[in-house]
């Protein structure tokens, strides 16, 4: 079985979950998009509204604010693997209890072993704690620091720069030093790093799509 195809099994194993209250209030599980072999994955806190309606993560105005600060650090979601620490949505928004974290844990750690990416983006304090718990966002956001076998950067998540503009230039500086932090991990991984196209150079290629920057 491929990669692809263990992804769409999991998938549907989400689809069907019931080890938390969590399955009873969802309309449509949320397991993750992206690709097998995605180098970046990133994780949030857990499906609202819009994405329990479409049963895809970040497609709401976080998700529109995702897709911009992926494009200013060169990504598009076709490049990398994004999905949340719970599948389903918790009512009314509210933060995921830590049983619920804890009962889907298995489907992340399996979405991780799969995926196996260079770098894992948490997006949020929630999921920053499976990873580096017991320190403050706002005193490590954007520091990468290996994790196991990989990298870990936290971040905050795009619904808080949403609401707190303080935050905006942060979060604006952090995806803009993804790129370099990749080709760090690459190296310490042992991969070969790539050579870096700055934004400002595509700009000048093609000033026809400054619009997308």
């Amino acid at each position: 079985m491929t990669a692809e195809e263990t992804l769409s099994r999991l998938a549907g194993e989400i689809s069907a979950c019931a080890k938390c209250g969590l399955h009873e209030t969802r309309k449509k599980s949320v397991p993750g998009d992206g690709p097998a072999n995605a180098e970046i994955m990133f994780i949030g806190e857990g499906p609202g509204f819009h994405e329990n309606e479409q049963g895809h993560p970040f497609v709401g105005a976080s998700g529109k604010f995702l897709d911009q600060l992926l494009a200013q650090a060169g990504l598009t979601r076709t490049e990398v693997f994004i999905c949340n620490v719970v599948k389903c949505r918790p009512p009314g928004n509210r933060d995921p209890l830590p049983d619920e974290i804890s009962a889907c844990d298995a489907h992340l750690e399996e979405q991780i072993k799969i995926i196996n990416p260079s770098i894992i983006v948490t997006l949020g304090r929630i999921s920053m704690g499976k990873f580096i718990p017991g320190v403050k966002i706002t005193a490590v956001h954007g520091q990468m620091r290996k994790v196991d076998e990989r990298f870990v950067i936290p971040m905050f998540h795009p619904a808080a720069a949403l609401h707190q503009a303080a935050l905006k230039p942060s979060i604006l500086a952090d995806f803009g030093r993804l790129p370099d932090q990749l080709n760090e991990a690459r190296v310490a991984l042992g991969k070969p790093a790539i050579v870096i196209r700055k934004k400002e150079e595509l700009v000048q290629e093609n000033p026809q799509q400054l619009s997308l920057f």
